[in-house]
């Protein structure tokens, strides 16, 4: 099993207004999904693993889809466990036997 440093949680909230939240917050996991790190999408935040330095420049490309996918501002919030000398838990350890 592939051992990460660092893991995140994002939740992206554009003000955008309706249907439209769930047009932006989409193209965001397809750009999370297309960076080739491990991914899980959930109902309320998507939670990569890689390198620190992987994620904190996916969490900053995050923002910047967000402004291009037409929302005037967005809110983000991000939760990251970062153990560069023994590796986090990884998203399958903490949730494969809840489902």
């Amino acid at each position: 099993m592939e051992q990460f440093e660092c893991s995140a949680a994002i939740q992206v909230l554009p003000a955008v207004e309706g249907e439209e939240v769930i047009r932006v917050v989409d193209e965001v996991i397809a750009y999370i999904k297309s960076t080739g790190m491990n991914t899980y999408v959930g109902p309320f935040e998507t939670t990569v693993e890689g390198s620190f330095d992987q994620i904190m420049d996916m969490l900053k490309e995050c923002q910047r889809i967000c402004i291009a996918a037409g929302a005037p501002s967005v809110m983000s919030y991000i939760k990251i466990s970062y153990n560069p000398g023994q590796g986090v838990w990884s998203i399958d350890k903490k949730v494969t036997k809840h489902h």
